[in-house]
């Protein structure tokens, strides 16, 4: 038992070293990809439109919403994973389906990791700050 042991572990070290040496012969042969998530820019992003009937009846909620980009950097494949209340996925879904990002250049690759956003739809007011109207910021 024990000789089948060693035999198991010297022949899985082996195999380690041999995948380590070819890995470095091939590292000049790499093409790096692009993580949408994390090298994309947005070039226009859509805010989702609070649906009506939510405001009447004072529901908040989160939804959250995975695409991918295409090169032209046009959203596809756009599916809700997660909500909590089925009145803001379509808002949330056309807002993607709306936003754009900044398109690849041709020496560039894609990969295909999905991209993830949370929408969070709340009824408190959010303060929006005009650098040339010092009245709007509340800065004298």
């Amino acid at each position: 038992m024990l000789t089948s042991s060693r035999w198991l572990l010297s022949t899985t070290l082996l195999m380690i070293a041999l995948t380590a040496t070819a890995t470095a012969e091939d590292e000049a042969d790499v093409t790096h990809l692009l993580d949408p998530a994390a090298e994309r820019k947005p070039l226009q992003t859509v805010v989702p439109v609070y649906p009506s009937r939510a405001l009447q009846d004072r529901v908040q909620g989160d939804v959250e919403v995975c695409f991918s980009v295409d090169r032209e950097g046009r959203t596809s494949r756009v599916a809700v994973r997660k909500s909590s209340h089925r009145m803001f996925e379509k808002p949330a879904m056309l807002a993607v389906r709306a936003s754009s990002y900044v398109a690849l250049q041709e020496h560039e690759i894609l990969s295909a990791i999905k991209t993830c956003r949370i929408f969070r739809f709340r009824l408190d007011p959010v303060a929006i700050e005009d650098p040339a109207d010092p009245s709007v910021s509340g800065k004298p």
